[in-house]
């Protein structure tokens, strides 16, 4: 990966975008994007970047931009503050880590306070975690002094950037999905000065993890042929995985590419087509039901849209330590670009 396509995500990732708080995350994915196509943020918050405009087909290429996080709920006499999850976020992780809360005076860093394991009983170490029983700790002495900085509502982000494990191996919060979101800024970037028989809409999409909100409103307004939803899979490469029901999907393979009722035909084969040609390697996954993406809400827009699905292979979602292979993201790229080449021929 390019230094200056790491030092992009890495920004991404940086900024906390909790389902319905996006708008950091929106503005840089807005300023790279900006230099090569035109863009616009529609009132729900996506980011809508246009190329050819007005060329037919219309293809819409979706990539959530917010993440999973917690939203303030109650300030105590003491002024810890309690949270609730925005998102599917698992209890057991939470215990220990360090935050960033958003805040109308910037950011606030804190702490995530539990009772220490010396000081619970037998049965509370073997209980799950309850979120009532955590905290939020900014180092105040009051409920006013921590009032004068936090607002209930205000949300927060596990504090922790991205990093480079191994070669290509990435580490970071929010992988799901600013992965996506960068692979599409990159497609951009890319045709940008090609040509192609059809009009790209490239959307940072909104409220995916609290029930595919943006793309269903975005879908409606763009109005697509085509769309391809860009996410993450469970990569089953690692310990405790069952093949046997979630599949066989590694990184470093290539991108997952949906096949099942969410997906159209055609448009299947033509991605299928497309890696071959380019030469990438890929993966198959079989749904038979919704998968969950914003797939789900662009095919079922108006009278129906031609629905693709591709996913970035990706370890412990839905943590702070989400695992990728950058390897991925590129050969991602590469197909989108030739399956958008080909796409008039559907």
């Amino acid at each position: 990966m390019k230094k200056s396509s790491f030092e992009f995500l890495k920004n991404l990732i940086d900024k906390p975008s909790p389902s319905g708080f996006e708008a950091e995350a929106v503005e840089v994915w807005k300023s790279e994007v900006e230099k090569y196509a035109d863009v616009s943020v529609d009132i729900h918050g996506n980011c809508i970047a246009v190329l050819q405009k007005g060329d037919q087909p219309k293809i819409m290429l979706a990539g959530h931009i917010d993440e999973i996080g917690f939203m303030v709920k109650y300030i105590d006499d003491k002024g810890f503050i309690y949270f609730v999850t925005v998102g599917g976020v698992d209890t057991q992780i939470i215990p220990g880590q360090r935050v960033k809360i958003v805040t109308k005076k910037g950011n606030l860093r804190g702490v995530i306070g539990r009772k220490p394991i010396h000081k619970m009983t037998a049965e509370e170490r073997k209980a799950p975690v309850k979120i009532e029983d955590l905290w939020v700790d900014i180092g105040s002495g009051s409920k006013e002094e921590t009032e004068s900085m936090v607002d209930i509502g205000d949300v927060l982000v596990f504090d922790v950037g991205l990093e480079k494990l191994q070669s290509d191996i990435l580490v970071g919060r929010g992988l799901d999905d600013k992965a996506g979101a960068f692979v599409i800024a990159q497609v951009i970037k890319g045709l940008s000065e090609d040509t192609f028989n059809a009009s790209l809409y490239g959307v940072a999409t909104v409220q995916e993890e609290i029930g595919l909100r943006g793309a269903g409103t975005s879908a409606y307004g763009i109005s697509p042929d085509i769309g391809i939803a860009i996410d993450v899979a469970f990569a089953t490469d690692h310990p405790g995985m069952d093949k046997r029901t979630i599949g066989d999907m590694k990184l470093g393979a290539g991108p997952v590419i949906a096949r099942g009722p969410n997906i159209n035909h055609k448009v299947f084969d033509l991605l299928i087509k497309s890696a071959k040609k380019t030469k990438i390697p890929y993966q198959v996954d079989g749904v038979p039901r919704g998968t969950g993406t914003d797939a789900n809400a662009i095919q079922i827009t108006k009278s129906g849209v031609a629905t693709g699905l591709l996913s970035i292979p990706l370890r412990y979602m839905h943590t702070p330590v989400e695992v990728i292979n950058s390897k991925d993201l590129e050969y991602t790229v590469i197909l989108l670009k030739e399956f958008i080449k080909q796409a008039h021929k559907l």
